[in-house]
């Protein structure tokens, strides 16, 4: 067993677990509402899934200033293969979770639906309503999202082996510590 490491901040714990948490709900309603058609109104699941979406970017968008503001911890001692990949899966996951909900917002934009953060607060459009290239961009965001969910396995993976088989406290950097 090797010696504790240094632990993420506690907003950066806050930030990694709630996105967590949102993608928990995110994902299954995305999988489970509609079909999009050109007549389709954003009710029922589809306005959840602009809602989650939403607070998705506005999560990722606070963790990135948040990150640029801050240090990390050291680095776990690892082949620097393993640090790169690791450094270039975390980059992807950063980007796609910002991308991924503006891809969708292009997409509801261009369909003329309002787009609002938490419900309340409008945000402008990101593409003209009835806009050929906004609409395509509803596919893209399908095929992001795919992309994020290989990453994520991908991160899991990558977390569960450093946890059970090399067991250098990858998992406990990140955990939240209920102890003072």
């Amino acid at each position: 067993m090797h010696r504790p490491q240094p632990s993420y901040s506690a907003p950066t714990r806050f930030f990694h677990w709630a996105i967590f948490i949102l993608l928990l709900i995110e994902f299954p309603i995305a999988w489970t509402m509609p079909d999009v058609r050109r007549d389709t109104l954003p009710h029922g699941l589809i306005a959840w899934h602009i809602f989650f979406g939403t607070l998705i970017l506005a999560a990722m968008l606070l963790r990135v200033l948040w990150r640029a503001s801050r240090r990390a911890p050291p680095e776990l001692p690892m082949p620097k293969w393993q640090a790169v990949a690791a450094k270039f899966t975390h980059g992807l996951l950063y980007l796609g979770f910002i991308v991924l909900p503006l891809l969708g917002w292009m997409n509801a934009s261009s369909r003329g639906w309002d787009v609002k953060l938490l419900g309340l607060i409008p945000l402008p459009a990101l593409s003209p309503s009835g806009s050929s290239w906004g609409h395509e961009m509803g596919d893209v965001h399908q095929a992001v999202a795919i992309g994020l969910l290989v990453l994520i396995g991908l991160h899991v993976l990558a977390t569960a082996y450093h946890e059970v088989v090399l067991r250098d406290g990858t998992m406990r950097r990140i955990l939240v510590s209920w102890r003072r």
